[in-house]
């Protein structure tokens, strides 16, 4: 029996990986304080069921269009890197890692299209979305997170780190992840 396996390059960070580790020394932790929000009395999905933590951002529709917009920009292979830090969660911190991945051939062609925005909370959402290589969906139906901090809807750390790390096939977790 042949067994196909799908390809490394999963994403850009997944083809990073090999400059991430010797990087991770340099990413600290940050600022863990929590993203602040106006939160309304009871939160709906766009379908008019409950979000799961009953509160959602206080313009559901325009916080939609923010994530989807910076996750758009974030995975997109010609974002310059300070683009790129500002729609990301303590984007700073990992400013350096970004730089590299920048640099590498295989993120050139590495971008995400949103499909689904569930808020869970006033401050967070889950999204869904296939990560691509050129026309070639190498991850369909993804979910990572989105978080608000500083007033911007942004890419969540942890879905950065979750891509390294699975690409790394067992590697030790990151520092700052």
């Amino acid at each position: 029996m042949v067994r196909i396996r799908r390809p490394r390059t999963v994403a850009w960070a997944a083809a990073a990986v090999l400059v991430l580790t010797p990087l991770a020394a340099g990413c600290g932790d940050g600022d863990d304080s929590e993203p602040t929000a106006t939160p309304t009395a009871t939160g709906t999905t766009p379908d008019g069921a409950a979000s799961p933590g009953g509160e959602q951002p206080a313009d559901p529709d325009e916080a939609r269009a923010e994530v989807e917009e910076n996750w758009t920009l974030f995975f997109a292979p010609d974002t310059p890197v300070d683009e790129r830090v500002a729609v990301l969660e303590d984007g700073d911190d990992l400013g350096p890692v970004l730089a590299v991945l920048a640099e590498d051939p295989n993120a050139g062609n590495t971008s995400a299209d949103v499909t689904d925005v569930t808020f869970t909370s006033a401050t967070e959402a889950t999204v869904t979305y296939d990560l691509k290589s050129g026309d070639t969906v190498l991850l369909p139906d993804s979910t990572g997170k989105a978080v608000l901090q500083d007033e911007t809807w942004k890419v969540s750390k942890s879905t950065l780190c979750g891509l390294a790390e699975q690409s790394a096939a067992g590697a030790t977790a990151l520092p700052g992840c």
